[in-house]
């Protein structure tokens, strides 16, 4: 892709106002599903920004046809497989929009994700909006719908979910994504915006569709998820000050990982506040008696 500077004498381009970047590795099965669901939006002032990260499928073929005939969209393909961050992270480098936001080649947008996300950020004071969402399953029926959580809920797991929109400030202030933490990289990201002071808005409206099928992330490194988001929900739980949330978050972290025993923890949150755990003592020993089947099977 070329430089976005204009020559002299030439005027630059109108930045739009709102960037999203889609990441692509062999996502061919549901690619043109996705895309079309971008294409259909009743909020136009946006650029899409696809990444292929080295797909050995028709997947750059696919890209190639789209970005031929809509103007407003740009394919950058890795020098090499990159992983989901480093991959996000190249695609928001480029990106010109004022609000930021991702999506996944498996998922889809309501036509009216964008203009009602938006819609929220203009009228509203916060620099991370994110939304309720439905989940489909291969064949793209309903089998859940998700209400996200509040922002306080961010240090017990990710109450962000897959559909939001937020300041390109955000991303300049954070330095993108932890390329890193290839499986948490959201999570870690959200929890470092929360770090840094920056404000979070629920929308309590069903505007995407979340695809859950056998080759998702979710369903391929569990284990290895619950590996890096321990330590990362650590860090933000002992920056709270002591008090009842905190022994709570402390207790959530330590039943959260079954292939994990983290009984300091539940003594951390003893020590915090002691009927927090006495409280939740049913809870306790039901992920117990969770964490043993899994490890027997």
């Amino acid at each position: 892709m070329g430089s976005e500077q204009a020559s002299t004498g030439e005027v630059a381009p109108v930045a739009p106002a709102v960037s999203l970047v889609l990441p692509v590795y062999n996502g061919e099965r549901y690619l043109v599903e996705a895309l079309d669901s971008i294409f259909a939006q009743t909020f136009t002032d946006f650029e899409l920004i696809a990444v292929d990260d080295c797909s050995s499928d028709a997947t750059p073929r696919i890209l190639a046809d789209y970005a031929a005939r809509h103007p407003n969209m740009r394919v950058v393909t890795n020098a090499e497989n990159a992983k989901l961050p480093a991959t996000l992270n190249n695609g928001f480098r480029v990106a010109r929009g004022a609000w930021f936001s991702w999506t996944s080649d498996d998922n889809t947008l309501d036509p009216d994700t964008l203009e009602r996300l938006h819609a929220a950020a203009r009228a509203g004071e916060a620099d991370i909006y994110y939304a309720d969402f439905r989940i489909i399953d291969a064949d793209g029926r309903t089998v859940d719908t998700i209400r996200v959580g509040e922002p306080r809920d961010i240090v017990v797991g990710n109450p962000i979910g897959c559909c939001f929109l937020y300041r390109r400030e955000v991303d300049a202030a954070l330095g993108g994504y932890d390329e890193d933490l290839f499986g948490v990289e959201d999570y870690d990201f959200w929890l470092r915006a929360e770090r840094h002071g920056f404000r979070y808005q629920a929308i309590h409206e069903q505007i995407y569709s979340y695809r859950r099928h056998g080759g998702s992330l979710t369903a391929t490194r569990a284990r290895r998820i619950h590996e890096l988001s321990g330590p990362i929900m650590l860090q933000s739980i002992e920056a709270l000050p002591k008090s009842p949330w905190r022994a709570y978050a402390y207790l959530k972290l330590a039943t959260r990982d079954p292939y994990t025993m983290r009984w300091g923890l539940l003594w951390r949150s003893f020590r915090d506040h002691p009927s927090t755990p006495f409280k939740h003592l049913r809870d306790i020993l039901a992920w117990m008696r969770f964490a043993l089947r899994v490890r027997l099977t």
